[in-house]
């Protein structure tokens, strides 16, 4: 199956981009814009200037893959770095306000040593 996990790092493109480029375009600006590897693995995520689109970039060992989504109503909201973490990244793609959202503390399992 094809998708973003947390397992994968991500990285924003800050300028607006335009939606007509596709992968070779697209791994253009990774190299040239964003002086990265677009076969690394690593996802490369671009928004349009008017934020109601976003493609993201990835390399799965076999081929380049590109995810497209495109909002009906309202605009992405932009993370606050360039390297967003997963889970900013579902909120974004999700709609929530990622400047208002709160974390809480879950539990973390203490280091054993052996």
């Amino acid at each position: 199956m094809i998708g973003l996990t947390s397992t994968h790092r991500y990285f924003f493109h800050r300028g607006p981009t335009d939606m007509r480029k596709s992968f070779d375009g697209l791994c253009g600006l990774v190299k040239g814009a964003m002086k990265r590897d677009p076969q690394s693995g690593d996802v490369y995520v671009f928004v349009n200037r008017r934020r109601r689109l976003v493609k993201a970039l990835v390399w799965d060992r076999t081929g380049f893959v590109l995810f497209y989504k495109r909002l009906e109503v309202g605009t992405f909201e932009l993370p606050a770095t360039g390297e967003p973490t997963w889970r900013e990244m579902v909120m974004m793609l999700e709609g929530v306000d990622l400047k208002s959202a709160r974390y809480h503390r879950r539990y973390a399992a203490e280091p054993t040593s052996a």
